[in-house]
């Protein structure tokens, strides 16, 4: 008998850590499925931050990104790389998750290929094409072409109902970001940085901020800060951790 075969595509640091979970879960029925993991290389370095963390390997890595390169190149690079992968392994289902770039070609090439395809965190939706770019466009097409529709909330399924998705093809799961928060923090995990060690051992409240999308580059980011701002000057029982994400745009004052 043959088994079913998953190809799970990821490309960057959030859809790292969101698949990590459904991977997990696919593993622990290795006997019934086989599963297979494809990093397209869009966040390279911290995929495999996220990837080390949770114990998981890759089975292929396209390492399509290069210096100086922009959408077109990667979406390029991504399709080539990924219509290879297909190729090869003859996925019966591939699994994307999210509205990357990289889950956008990764839809498209299943559907070029007649491979099913399904879309974790499907029916998210701001009905604004420009916001966020590019990615509401990203989840909205992969979405046309997706079998089958994993959507975080109802809201999210009404949103495909809506665009004609048939209800028997979506499946309300909740977001899997909450089953990776809980799988780490079921174990120990040593910090090793000094000033965090030292802000979480000082008795305050810890309040954790990320700002890191393009829509958010310099005055909305500006905007945020003094929000910040106001937010401590209120409340001095809290400490703001701001892990700075590595795109220059965020270090731009």
């Amino acid at each position: 008998m043959t088994h079913p075969r998953v190809l799970i595509v990821v490309g960057t640091r959030p859809e790292a850590i969101k698949m990590a979970p459904v991977l997990k879960a696919l593993q622990r029925h290795d006997e019934a499925v086989e599963t297979r993991v494809v990093l397209t290389g869009q966040h390279s370095t911290m995929v495999d931050q996220v990837l080390e963390v949770f114990g998981i390997q890759s089975d292929y890595d396209l390492g399509i990104m290069k210096e100086g390169q922009d959408l077109y190149d990667v979406m390029h690079r991504a399709l080539e790389g990924l219509h290879g992968v297909v190729q090869d392994f003859k996925p019966d289902i591939l699994l994307v998750q999210g509205d990357t770039a990289t889950v956008f070609v990764g839809s498209l090439v299943g559907f070029f290929e007649k491979v099913k395809v399904g879309h974790i965190e499907a029916g998210l939706r701001t009905h604004d094409k420009w916001a966020p770019w590019p990615e509401e466009i990203f989840r909205r097409m992969t979405d046309v072409v997706s079998d089958y529709h994993f959507a975080p909330t109802p809201q999210a399924r009404e949103a495909l109902v809506e665009e004609n998705v048939s209800p028997s093809n979506i499946h309300v799961t909740g977001n899997t970001v909450v089953d990776a928060l809980l799988a780490v923090t079921e174990r120990p995990a040593p910090v090793e940085n000094e000033t965090l060690r030292r802000v979480i051992g000082g008795g305050r409240r810890l309040v954790l901020l990320t700002a890191h999308r393009r829509e958010s580059f310099g005055a909305p980011l500006a905007e945020i800060f003094s929000a910040v701002r106001t937010l401590t000057d209120e409340h001095h029982d809290i400490e703001v951790v701001y892990p700075i994400h590595p795109n220059p745009n965020v270090l731009v004052p």
